[in-house]
Parts: structure tokens; C-alpha cells; sequence
């Protein structure tokens, strides 16, 4: 397959002149900024936040660059990964013309992204294994198929897609294939973030929501050839980000040994919790998982899920979704809070 990004661009994307600040124009030093119409005299907080924000946050990105290992210029920093998300449809889907693959049960951002911007989605749903089934969805691309997403470790089963099956729609597909890794921080599965000089058509989102944990920031971001950043910078709205979360972002990743520490006591309460569960008689199954949470499969989904909020404990009742019949998704807390859940769940099997 030969990857031509400019036959995937929507064409008003491609004559769009983008919004340009004085600052995106000016290079070099200056003391006075009498440009953005600004309040010169500062704010009513301790930190001064009345000058706009980098508009694309290299400080952050040179952060993130120096841990992820690849270069600056190949990240795009989004307000959440569902930023990228809806920027992805602006660029490269005609409305009412152009359609995207999603793999349910999946992320239920995709499908309402596409909701709002009239694009259609084409559901190829997870093998009995949750994993891609590759000949059904190449089956479902046509030539309006612009872009494919893929979520491993995936939400809600918690599983990683098979490397192999990602590889090939990756070099048979013409338009994007999007990775959302999310949950990739407490997956054994090496990131794709590696492949990107190898495949042209690779789009890999990842968050600092997750293992960072930085959820009330919104820090969302993705890894791209050039061309593909410069495109959602292009679109992207001038100050996306603003300047508190990009300062406590780039001051939070500085501070890696912290964040492998939670990482690994996770993955730990992830194992044992995941014996504990299987316990119970009620509970069917315990999905394996590379993620923070478990996929787990009860007797009565419902009935659990009301007694543990009359508990004080909420979870996520993934009941309605394909292949999750009776399953509820559980987050791995911290092990005072494994351990009341667990006291809940023997308090209902009485």
C-alpha cells in the first residue's frame, strides 16, 4: 500500500488559512507585548496568568519528547485525548459523505465524535476473544473509509490487540489508523509510538489522565508523522491549553520515579484483586487485562451494580455493550478501597 496523506485531507482543510497570534509571527526577544489586547496589570491570583499561553506548548512537549523518545515536533497536545479525537474527523471526513471503523465494545467517544461532526461509523465488532476480527473490517473499507480506530489496551475489556493484526490493516488500509493507548502505561505490550517511521499512517493517542494522574488537567496527546501534526495544529484552536495545566503538566512529568512507583502497585492490585473476584460464586468470569481496571463478568449485572452504589461504591455497568453481557468494569483503586469493594462483594453474596 502507498499512503498518500493528501487524498485523506478534506479539501476546505487543505485551502484553510489558519488563525495566527502576533506571537506565532514574531521571532526573536521582546519585553513589551502590546499585541493581544491583554491586562497589562496582571490577575487577582498568586500566579500571573493575564498573557496568553504557548499555543503549541513546546515546553510540555519537550517533556514529553525527552520520556517518550521521540521528537517534539511529532507530538500534538490536545485538551484531552477526545480533542484529537474530534480533531481528527474535522480534518480528514466530509460530513454526510465519509465514514469510520470502530471495533465495539470500544471507546464510546469515537462513535459520538462522529455523531456530531455527520460522519458515518461502520461496526466491526471484537471476535469472542476480544480481538480485531482483520478480514471483517478490511471488508467494510470503501473508498470513503478515512479513518480506523483501534484501542489496546482497549476499554472496556481491558486487552491488548494483537500486534500483528494491528501491523496488518496498518499496511493494508489507505487512511488512518488511529491507536488509542490510553491504558498503555500498565500494559507488558511495547507502544506503537515506535513504529511511526515505519508506517506514514499511524496516529497514536495517548493521555496523561491515566497513569499520570493529571484527569482534571486535560492533557490528551498523540504521536504523528509532521505532516499529520501540522494539520491538527493547523485546525487546532489557537490556545487549546491552557496555561496552568501546561505549567503543572510539564512540572508533574519531571517526576517519573513517583509515577512508575503507582504504576507497579497498580499492576500488583490488578493481580490480586483479580484472584479475590474469583472467589464469589456470582461472579462468571474475570477478563484478563493490561489496563487499570477489570472487565467482570456477575450472575445479575444490575442487581450488583445497584447494591454497591447503595455501598458508596460506583462502577461501571458495561452490560448494554456487545460482547459484555453481565459485566461490570471495575477501576483498580487503592488497596483500602480494593478491600472495602471486596467486603461489599461478600456482604451481597450473603
Amino acid at each position: 500500500m502507498s499512503f498518500d496523506l493528501s487524498k485523506i485531507v478534506r479539501g476546505n482543510i487543505k485551502s484553510l488559512k489558519p488563525y495566527s497570534s502576533a506571537r506565532h509571527e514574531f521571532s526573536g526577544n521582546a519585553s513589551i507585548f502590546l499585541d493581544a489586547n491583554e491586562n497589562a496589570y496582571g490577575t487577582p491570583l498568586e500566579e500571573d496568568y493575564n498573557r496568553y499561553p504557548d499555543p503549541l506548548q513546546w515546553q510540555l512537549k519537550f517533556q514529553l519528547a525527552r520520556i517518550k523518545g521521540v521528537p517534539a515536533e511529532n507530538i500534538f497536545v490536545g485538551n484531552g485525548s477526545d480533542e484529537v479525537i474530534d480533531l481528527a474527523f474535522r480534518i480528514f471526513c466530509d460530513p454526510g459523505k465519509d465514514n469510520v471503523i470502530v471495533c465495539p465494545p470500544t471507546y464510546g467517544m469515537y462513535e459520538v465524535s462522529a455523531g456530531i461532526n455527520d460522519v458515518a461509523v461502520r461496526k466491526v465488532f471484537l471476535t469472542d476473544d476480544h480481538q480485531l476480527n482483520v478480514p471483517a473490517v478490511l471488508g467494510a473499507i470503501d473508498e470513503h473509509t478515512k479513518l480506523l480506530f483501534i484501542c489496546s489496551p482497549n476499554n472496556p475489556t481491558g486487552n491488548n490487540m494483537r500486534g500483528e493484526d494491528v501491523e496488518r490493516l496498518l499496511t493494508s488500509f489507505d487512511g488512518l489508523v488511529i491507536i488509542d493507548e490510553a491504558y498503555i502505561n500498565y500494559s507488558r505490550q511495547r507502544s506503537f509510538i515506535f513504529e511511526l517511521t515505519k508506517f506514514p499512517n499511524l496516529v497514536v493517542m495517548q493521555t496523561l489522565s491515566k497513569a499520570w494522574g493529571m484527569a482534571a488537567l486535560r492533557i490528551g496527546f498523540c504521536f504523528a508523522s509532521m505532516d499529520i501534526i501540522d494539520l491538527f495544529n493547523k485546525v487546532k484552536p489557537p490556545y487549546n491549553i491552557n496555561e496552568a495545566s501546561q505549567q503543572l503538566a510539564t512540572e508533574a512529568l519531571q517526576n517519573t520515579a513517583l509515577v512508575n512507583g503507582w504504576i507497579s502497585e497498580t499492576v500488583e492490585q490488578r493481580q490480586r484483586l483479580s484472584i479475590e473476584l474469583t472467589q464469589f460464586r456470582f461472579v462468571k468470569n474475570v477478563f484478563p487485562s493490561d489496563a487499570n481496571f477489570l472487565l467482570v463478568r456477575v450472575a445479575d449485572s444490575d442487581a450488583l451494580y445497584d447494591f454497591l452504589t447503595g455501598e458508596k461504591i460506583v462502577v461501571r455497568n458495561r452490560s448494554k455493550e456487545p460482547g459484555c453481557e453481565n459485566c461490570l468494569r471495575i477501576t483498580i483503586g487503592a488497596p483500602v478501597e480494593n478491600k472495602k469493594l471486596i467486603q461489599a462483594f461478600k456482604k451481597f453474596e450473603e
